[in-house]
């Protein structure tokens, strides 16, 4: 049950705070330039690679002194909250930019099968690095969850919201507000956060 519950928590992180990042941004330019499978195969690995660094990482914090550990985990959960909500008023604008961004960066030629799926990995394994999900990924881990769980709560949260660039990113993003999107990832940032530091101080 725990097992399960850490598997969830991870995703459930993972997906509000991802979905009006350079994540999804990123995989909906390049599966534009190139076709979509080998898009979804590319990021998603790359995805878990970086889960994966994010995992070892929160694992090393958790082997130190319990509650310096959980208060540093308090820390990222209220510092990934305080940051979405500065960017939600301007989450629109912001996504515009990152666009623009990823298109100079993607070439113009049509790649197919591996190339173009060696391209997608190489793009997101460099835009991830200390991305927000990154940190937060480690910071369930030291905060004492599975880190086989929450690896693969992360991985399929990102997962997901690629598939959801590939297929639906234009569509969804003249329907769903980033704003809203970015207050949801803040309150459940917000929570863990408020519960990691009840947990660290009792």
């Amino acid at each position: 049950m725990e097992f399960l519950v850490a598997v969830v928590t991870a995703f459930l992180l993972v997906v509000p705070v991802e979905l009006p990042d350079k994540t999804f941004v990123a995989t909906l330019v390049l599966s534009t330039r190139y076709r979509p499978g080998p898009v979804w195969i590319g990021v998603t690995l790359a995805f878990g690679v970086q889960c994966l660094v994010a995992v070892a990482a929160g694992r090393l914090i958790a082997l130190l002194p319990q509650e310096p550990v959980q208060l540093v985990a308090a820390a990222l959960f209220g510092t990934g909250a305080v940051l979405l909500i500065r960017s939600a008023g301007r989450a629109a604008e912001e996504e515009r930019a990152r666009e623009r961004e990823f298109e100079t960066k993607v070439s113009q030629t049509r790649r197919t099968g591996m190339n173009a799926a060696l391209a997608s990995f190489a793009v997101l394994f460099v835009a991830e690095w200390g991305d927000l999900s990154q940190l937060l990924t480690a910071g369930l881990v030291a905060r004492g969850l599975e880190p086989v769980a929450v690896f693969a709560g992360s991985w399929a949260g990102l997962a997901a919201i690629s598939a959801t660039a590939v297929l639906l990113g234009r569509v969804l993003m003249r329907y769903v507000s980033l704003a809203v999107v970015q207050y949801v990832g803040a309150a459940v940032c917000g929570v863990l956060a408020i519960v990691t530091v009840i947990a660290a101080l009792t």
